[in-house]
């Protein structure tokens, strides 16, 4: 793979990881729509662990808390850092299930379909912004309980089918249970770290025994990480100044028109 499309490929992650408009999307469709050989889901899961270390640098604090929480929560102390770390725990496995579910059956190659982006876009787009007006918010992210947690979990593992969007799905779940933008879109990042982390391994390794030289290889993942790191924490400082002033309705026009656009493309 050149050069350039892997940079374009790391532009793509960074700037749609954390808006909720679905970066799998984005990393599918210009394969789809420019003719170009398709990279398949492992290097699109290296440019999301790229991403991963952007939220890890950018959101330092709260993983340093979720590490003081894990050691509080073996020793059995009850507090926000250990609540915090339980929540995690809480959230994480239904999206591990599901993806695993879909890797050993073929699913993540198979979804990779225009008209499915398409209308889990519109789709989920609309739902997004439903959630964001239905109610004022108020709750933080210290009021989340495991029970919320895992209904978020449940949330997140729709976000393996493309065009879903992980982050929009796991804040509509979060504005439905009356969490301000701020902290839906806060813990929503923070959800990801153990999943892309776990994803992101299972792809290293997968890619490791890619002879090198291939067109798609271990050098490829890396390459693509990196630069998605470097987007990526441009974007989540921009999005997270924003989120709180201008809503959802900007992105669910976005989601729409990128829908009804895929729709007409591959009609026509």
């Amino acid at each position: 793979m050149s050069i350039w499309y892997l940079i374009i490929l790391a532009i793509i992650q960074g700037l749609t990881e954390f808006l909720p408009v679905s970066s799998s999307a984005h990393l599918i469709l210009p394969s789809k729509i420019f003719g170009w050989d398709d990279q398949g889901p492992l290097i699109d899961v290296m440019a999301h662990f790229g991403s991963l270390f952007a939220v890890m640098i950018y959101f330092k604090d709260d993983v340093k808390n979720m590490i003081t929480g894990l050691g509080d929560l073996l020793r059995r102390r009850l507090n926000k850092n250990s609540a915090l770390a339980l929540n995690l725990i809480v959230a994480t496995p239904p999206a591990l299930l599901m993806g695993l579910f879909l890797t050993m059956g073929g699913w993540d190659e198979a979804m990779r379909r225009p008209l499915l982006i398409a209308f889990t876009s519109i789709f989920f787009g609309i739902i997004l912004w439903w959630a964001d007006v239905k109610n004022a918010r108020v709750k933080t992210t210290e009021d989340l309980t495991w029970k919320g947690a895992f209904t978020m979990g449940l949330a997140q593992s729709l976000a393996l089918i493309p065009g879903t969007s992980r982050s929009g799905i796991t804040m509509t779940a979060a504005r439905m249970m009356d969490f301000t933008r701020v902290e839906a879109a806060r813990f929503s990042m923070l959800m990801s770290l153990p999943i892309i982390g776990v994803g992101g391994v299972y792809a290293l390794y997968k890619l490791s025994k890619v002879e090198a030289g291939a067109n798609v290889d271990l050098t490829t993942g890396l390459i693509v990480a990196v630069l998605s790191f470097i987007s990526a924490y441009i974007a989540i400082s921009f999005f997270m100044k924003l989120v709180s002033k201008i809503g959802m309705f900007p992105f669910m026009v976005y989601r729409v028109l990128l829908g009804l656009l895929i729709i007409a493309w591959v009609m026509f």
